[in-house]
């Protein structure tokens, strides 16, 4: 395979000339388990291991590879791994917060080109966490596709009801209609993809993701569990890996997320909720926040009816949630700087004593 049917552009090869060294070779990381990684260049995949210098100068889990980055490797013939030792520049970064309670951001992709997000109509249909994925996606530049699983379990009339409940929502992204079991809607997404491009499936667990890529590859290549009797599928997926199809696009099958945290995510919730966003712009104030103030067109929507309220209160959960995570998470490096500045002192006093 050439490295230019894994995505290799012009764009990335100036990277690697920035980057890498003579002696280091360029590679695509196809998986991601754990901690361990498998790259991928024109010879084949290969294991691969960080370097130290990776691991000790990594402010924080955005300085370690993820599925989809182009690194810098070098490989040695005592040696049957390939060693990592930088990241090229993304073009793209998928992340979320942490789950839980700690404050962080958790790597899902990186140089994406487009996102299927998908949702199963008979149990997982959720306009409010469907912006949610919205807002991730576009805050990683990336373009969203909106999937929706599962139609036969539906009636027509059902269906079109959900469409409309996203149209109402000002979500303009596309729509395609998916069965797995009947195959309708299936070539629509081969043909939204283009050779050379990378894309991921984004979703919860169970919406059919997996079986939707063993479609998209022709057989069962991916491991699946049988659906339970309310049509809810169990999670399948638990390792993050850039899959290769017959037409030469790329996609990455990623782990369903219970938990989908919003941090530091302004620029993909306003872009996210383009509809507010427009209204804003005839506030009375510039620094509207369109919760209280007067002259506030986004209030004033609300109230004639031309807004939606849930969409909405969804809006400013998000904001705020964004907010005071992006907050804790400044506060929280702000402190493990100080700790480490600390320890260094703490160390070095040690020397001189001795």
């Amino acid at each position: 395979m050439e490295l230019t049917e894994l995505g290799l552009d012009s764009w990335f090869k100036e990277k690697a000339g920035e980057t890498c060294s003579p002696d280091q070779k360029i590679a695509r990381v196809v998986a991601v388990d754990r901690g361990r990684f498998t790259v991928r260049d024109e010879h084949g995949e290969f294991p691969a291991k960080v370097t130290g210098k990776i691991i000790y100068s990594a402010d924080s889990t955005v300085d370690f590879p993820c599925v989809g980055d182009w690194v810098c490797v070098q490989s040695r013939e005592s040696e049957d791994f390939y060693t990592i030792h930088a990241i090229l520049e993304r073009k793209s970064l998928l992340r979320r917060k942490t789950a839980g309670k700690d404050i962080g951001y958790q790597m899902i992709a990186a140089n994406i080109d487009a996102a299927f997000i998908i949702q199963a109509c008979h149990f997982d249909f959720n306009v409010s966490r469907l912006e949610r994925y919205l807002v991730m996606a576009r805050e990683s530049h990336i373009e969203p596709l909106l999937v929706l699983t599962k139609t036969d379990l539906v009636t027509p009339d059902e269906l079109e009801q959900m469409i409309a409940a996203i149209r109402a929502a000002g979500i303009r992204a596309r729509i395609i209609a998916v069965s797995n079991v009947t195959g309708a809607g299936i070539d629509q997404i081969r043909q939204a993809m283009n050779a050379g491009e990378t894309y991921c499936l984004l979703g919860s667990s169970g919406v059919g993701k997996t079986t939707l890529i063993n479609q998209l590859l022709g057989h069962d290549a991916l491991k699946t569990s049988t659906v339970s009797d309310t049509g809810e599928g169990r999670h399948t997926t638990v390792r993050r890996q850039l899959i290769f199809l017959e037409q030469g696009a790329m996609l990455i099958d990623t782990p369903g997320m219970r938990e989908l945290g919003i941090i530091d995510a302004e620029e993909g919730i306003e872009e996210s909720f383009e509809d507010i966003q427009e209204l804003a712009l005839h506030c009375r104030f510039a620094d509207c926040r369109h919760i209280s103030e007067p002259g506030c067109a986004v209030l004033t929507a609300i109230e004639n009816g031309t807004l939606d309220a849930k969409h909405y209160r969804n809006y400013l959960k998000l904001r705020s949630e964004s907010e005071f995570n992006e907050k804790s998470y400044a506060e929280k490096r702000k402190k493990d700087k100080t700790f480490g500045r600390l320890i260094q002192s703490v160390k070095k006093q040690k020397g001189k004593r001795s």
